[in-house]
């Protein structure tokens, strides 16, 4: 009797006992026991094959695609000089840094999808003559076929795309949205005579946007 008085006593002083360091807020204390009850309520492990990445503008590259990336995201802390103690206090900064977006994808027979985006980075960029930026945009316009998004010819330099995360079942669970894409490189494809078992050519596109939004679907 007296160890089950024990651990019945004990249960007790474990739920009654609260977490002697005070919130941030209000100083308001969360009980201990709470916090060893807290489970999450999904146990599967995210899978890297189960995604699709979306964008309007490269649908030869879309089709092809093999991989993708979630960017990271970093703040950099601002620092305080404090005169009273021996060293600086760091406190949050008010700047967020992106990291870029990166794809693969497996490139067809005839280059149509590596064509596509190097039509992109070459009309962005007109290394020739501006002619490439006037016939890329104009192409670009028909192609779309006059996309309410698109309000003007510097519009079509930017598109929206989407990092779709699927279930394990093959269900979209997560939308990652990316706003105003656009390429900043495009890989080489390196052919060679010297392989000894056939490997397809794989490119990558790395591309900068504005800002990145993550829901659940």
């Amino acid at each position: 009797m007296a160890d089950a008085y024990s651990a019945d006593s004990s249960d007790r002083s474990l739920a009654n006992k609260v977490d002697e360091t005070p919130r941030a807020f209000g100083g308001i204390r969360k009980p201990l026991y709470d916090m060893l009850q807290a489970q999450p309520d999904k146990l599967d492990y995210a899978s890297p094959t189960q995604f699709r990445f979306l964008i309007k503008q490269l649908p030869k590259v879309q089709f092809f695609n093999v991989s993708a990336n979630l960017p990271g995201v970093s703040m950099s802390p601002s620092i305080q000089p404090a005169t009273v103690l021996g060293r600086d206090i760091p406190i949050h900064g008010d700047k967020v840094a992106f990291e870029e977006l990166t794809i693969g994808f497996m490139v067809d027979e005839y280059l149509e999808n590596y064509r596509e985006l190097h039509a992109w980075l070459m009309g962005i960029g007109f290394p020739s003559d501006k002619s490439q930026y006037v016939n890329w945009s104009e192409d670009e316009s028909l192609r779309i076929g006059g996309h309410p998004a698109i309000k003007s010819r510097a519009g079509l330099f930017y598109a929206d795309a989407s990092l779709i995360i699927l279930s394990n079942k093959n269900n979209p669970i997560v939308e990652v949205s990316f706003a105003d894409v656009f390429p900043i490189s495009l890989s080489g494809l390196d052919y060679s005579q010297n392989a000894t078992d056939v490997e397809y050519l794989e490119a990558s596109a790395t591309f900068a946007y504005q800002v990145y939004d993550i829901k659940r679907l």
